[in-house]
């Protein structure tokens, strides 16, 4: 499992015009399941999302995790995360799971983060969606289970 999370100020997804997860301070991570991902990368996975020290501590040290600032969550599936980019000017997709096993692991990822943390939002699985943002620092990371 991938995830690319930016620190945001600010993170929305819309679907054909309609709002359908925001979030305001937080983490924006953008989430792409591969072909061997389960139970294990998806818990793992939301142990990065919630522990990973990218917001600053009183003296200004990326020192302390969305867990610590209790700060929004929005997960947005994106499978082109999984894409080999090594070689020509297409990307291919073979590294990506298969649809119905990307939607499988990235709903259960968001089932444990709804357990597990006060404010998580969501785009729409295999959807066209417009994501907007506004990124604090910039401070943007990739994160794999691997």
């Amino acid at each position: 499992m991938i995830a690319l999370i930016q620190r945001v100020l600010s993170a929305r997804v819309e679907v054909e015009g309609e709002s359908v997860g925001a979030i305001g301070p937080g983490l924006l991570a953008l989430v792409a399941v591969e072909p061997h991902d389960g139970e294990p990368q998806a818990r793992r996975m939301l142990e990065r999302l919630l522990g990973y020290r990218v917001f600053a501590d009183a003296a200004g040290r990326m020192n302390r995790s969305l867990a610590d600032t209790g700060g929004g969550l929005l997960l947005v599936s994106q499978f082109t995360l999984a894409a080999d980019t090594r070689s020509g000017m297409r990307p291919s997709f073979t590294s990506a799971a298969a649809p119905e096993h990307g939607r499988r692991w990235f709903e259960r990822l968001l089932e444990l983060a709804r357990a597990a943390h006060p404010e998580v939002e969501t785009g729409r699985f295999g959807a066209h969606m417009v994501v907007s943002l506004v990124n604090d620092g910039p401070v943007t990371f990739r994160l794999d289970t691997g």
